[in-house]
């Protein structure tokens, strides 16, 4: 554990777009610091140039080699503040930096939060999706096949969920999504947040995707997608099938009961089809 003389080490968000999203806590912390710790320092600067803070930059990356975060160690075991900052929005959420914050809570260091802007927290702030519990997934895979992939596994899942998309992938991944999910199930779109031509597009699959399918400027820019969750609940839809099940096996084949239980339930005819040869032999 180090002595009460070590620095701290401050988590500052930054603007996600518009500049007077800067909070004044977050400048005062910047300009009373030793040095910033970035990813992009010339992408830092201009940002930094614009609320007149002149500090020294150094670069971090998580997947570099240790010496960024050994120096940064050594500077608050030294006793200086250091803050950490990301290109946009709040570090850490789709960003480098939580090995360097393991590693500091490891040493004995404090490390403190600025909060700030966030782009998952404001599309979900007006997606008009339900916000009382969510999963963030970040940036879904490039190919289309591991995608399908992604969200087949999400298919059951009853939250809301988040994702980052790249703006040429962003009609393909709706596609992807609508495949999946079904053309009537519900989406959200926040482009460009806080940004000049900022957009937000609600509705269904198949109502976003012929939206961004016609025009070329929702193909641009930052994306955040918002999925709403499954509207089924495992235990109720299990108890619910069971019933129907063992209604309509007793005047019809295991097979033939199975497809009509997942017709009428919107489940698996191969599960239905295994509990009613369970049924069956019990």
């Amino acid at each position: 554990m180090n002595s009460n003389q070590s620095g701290t080490l401050y988590i500052v968000a930054t603007p996600i777009g518009n500049l007077g999203d800067m909070v004044p806590r977050a400048i005062e912390t910047l300009q009373s610091v030793a040095a910033i710790a970035c990813e992009d320092t010339r992408h830092s600067k201009k940002l930094l140039d614009h609320f007149r803070i002149d500090k020294p930059l150094m670069a971090y990356h998580d997947h570099s080699d240790k010496k960024s975060s050994y120096k940064i160690l050594k500077r608050l075991a030294s006793g200086d503040d250091i803050a950490l900052i990301s290109d946009a929005g709040t570090p850490l959420i789709s960003d480098p930096g939580y090995r360097l914050v393991l590693a500091a809570r490891e040493e004995g260091y404090q490390v403190i939060p600025i909060p700030g802007a966030s782009a998952v927290i404001s599309a979900l702030s007006v997606a008009g999706l339900p916000t009382d519990k969510f999963r963030f997934i970040g940036f879904l895979p490039a190919k289309s096949s591991q995608r399908k992939k992604a969200f087949s596994e999400l298919k059951s899942v009853n939250e809301t969920m988040v994702f980052y998309e790249a703006p040429h992938r962003i009609l393909e991944c709706l596609k992807d999504a609508r495949e999946i999910f079904g053309g009537e199930h519900i989406g959200f779109i926040g482009r460009e947040i806080s940004k000049t031509f900022e957009t937000y597009l609600h509705g269904t699959l198949d109502k976003l995707v012929a939206l961004v399918d016609a025009d070329s400027n929702q193909q641009r820019g930052e994306i955040v997608l918002v999925l709403g969750g499954s509207t089924n609940t495992g235990n109720s839809s299990t108890v619910d099938g069971e019933k129907v099940l063992r209604l309509l096996l007793a005047e019809l084949p295991a097979a033939k009961a199975a497809a009509l239980t997942a017709k009428i339930t919107g489940g698996d005819k191969k599960q239905f089809y295994q509990m009613a040869m369970e049924l069956k032999n019990s």
